[in-house]
């Protein structure tokens, strides 16, 4: 910055992680150039910190990136386990490294302007928007905004839950994963008093693979409660802990509520990311609604309009994820019974294609045809009262943002290296 005040840019990216870094890669994608890009964030992203795993099709843009892909996964339940053919989707591993390094690439092509610097507000006056440091120091001035730092959502949902994990990144001495097949959803793990519990298997090889334990639940387990259910699951799937090495630790948390998450909270303020609504409440998968976005906003700005995404999900889907979650929190429906059901009555593309928000009012009936009727219905008929109730009482502030959120869904996850 120059002693004449701050800098003004066409375009400022508050935060660097994974939705900042597919939006950069996206604007030199769909080739903007010619605005002025800035990049608000303390610390510049690299290396392997999270990894992200989410289902689609072939695509020109990540697949060049990925660890790894499958087309078959296997869903388990104390009943048996089930293998899913997902064509013509499939499941794909990809780490933060590529990602971070494709958007340092990018940034330099656009000429975008590093700022290291945390943010403490955002005054738009409808025609700029000034990004203010700590102190209150401008820091640059932009016609538009794009904030991806993670925040609570407006108000306190009616239900509110986390999404939260720890995963071992094993090494092991002679082959013992399968590496044309990954476990989605495995729930032989001991289930949470309130809520539901899972374990999942990403190999990269036969000798190398991302085992981790999932909760959805109302509150966090404690370092050692983690550490004994991976070591629980790991016996499950008959590994022999003498034979591996733990490479790398992968922790996160990501919320699943029904509150509202406002995506535009001023004229020329727009939210990407978990803090924009790209989270699904029901599953807390977020990066195929994230890498949505990015290439939306990237299309606009190419196209010459505002850089604004659509809903990361269709309105009636955020109302079968509050029945959902109502319904999972009351214990009327029982979490692996849930998947199981939806996994074994629908083809497995649709229920994938459901979990991003991308099937048909038609498909969506189906799905929801499938699932059991009379808690279903209770948990609409409580649904509705509640939201009769909101209206009626003050709006209640949501809790801060755990702080070890992450913008990614299962497998979305912030990563502790334990071999250097």
């Amino acid at each position: 910055m120059s002693s004449a005040g701050p800098v003004d840019v066409d375009l400022a990216l508050v935060g660097g992680g994974g939705a900042a870094s597919l939006t950069l890669a996206a604007l030199d994608r769909h080739r903007v150039r010619g605005l002025r890009i800035a990049v608000v964030d303390p610390v510049r992203k690299r290396g392997q910190d999270r990894t992200w795993a989410f289902w689609g099709t072939p695509d020109d843009d990540l697949d060049p990136l990925l660890s790894a892909r499958w087309d078959r996964v296997a869903v388990t339940t104390p009943a048996g386990s089930r293998l899913l053919d997902l064509a013509p989707l499939r499941y794909a591993m990809l780490r933060s490294a590529p990602v971070y390094a494709r958007a340092a690439e990018a940034e330099q092509r656009l000429g975008a302007t590093r700022i290291r610097s945390a943010v403490a507000a955002l005054d738009d006056d409808g025609a700029r928007v000034t990004v203010r440091a700590p102190d209150g120091t401008a820091l640059l001035r932009a016609r538009w905004v794009l904030d991806s730092r993670p925040r609570p959502p407006a108000r306190a949902g009616r239900t509110s839950w986390l999404q939260h994990f720890r995963g071992w990144w094993l090494a092991a001495s002679r082959p013992v994963f399968d590496p044309d097949r990954a476990v989605l959803m495995d729930f032989r793990t001991r289930q949470p008093r309130r809520g539901v519990s899972f374990g999942y298997v990403l190999p990269v090889s036969s000798r190398y693979a991302l085992v981790e334990y999932t909760e959805f639940s109302p509150a966090l387990c404690t370092g050692d409660g983690y550490d004994r259910a991976l070591a629980g699951y790991r016996d499950l799937l008959g590994l022999d802990p003498a034979t591996l090495t733990v490479r790398e630790v992968e922790n996160g948390v990501i919320p699943m509520t029904d509150g509202p998450f406002v995506s535009r909270p001023s004229p020329r303020v727009v939210r990407l990311g978990t803090a924009g609504g790209a989270t699904r409440p029901s599953t807390g998968f977020t990066f195929s609604a994230m890498h949505r976005q990015a290439d939306q906003v990237a299309r606009a700005l190419a196209a010459g309009r505002p850089p604004v995404p659509a809903p990361a999900y269709p309105r009636r889907h955020r109302w079968m994820d509050a029945v959902a979650l109502r319904a999972l929190d009351a214990g009327t429906v029982g979490g692996p019974d849930f998947f199981d059901r939806l996994f074994a009555r629908n083809p497995a593309e649709r229920v994938l294609r459901f979990l991003d928000g991308t099937t048909t009012v038609a498909e969506d009936l189906a799905v929801m045809g499938t699932t059991r009727l009379a808690p279903m219905m209770a948990a609409t008929a409580g649904d509705a009262t509640a939201r009769l109730v909101a209206r009626l009482r003050p709006a209640v502030p949501a809790p801060p943002v755990p702080p070890a959120v992450t913008d990614g869904g299962p497998a979305g996850v912030v990563s502790t290296r334990t071999d250097g």
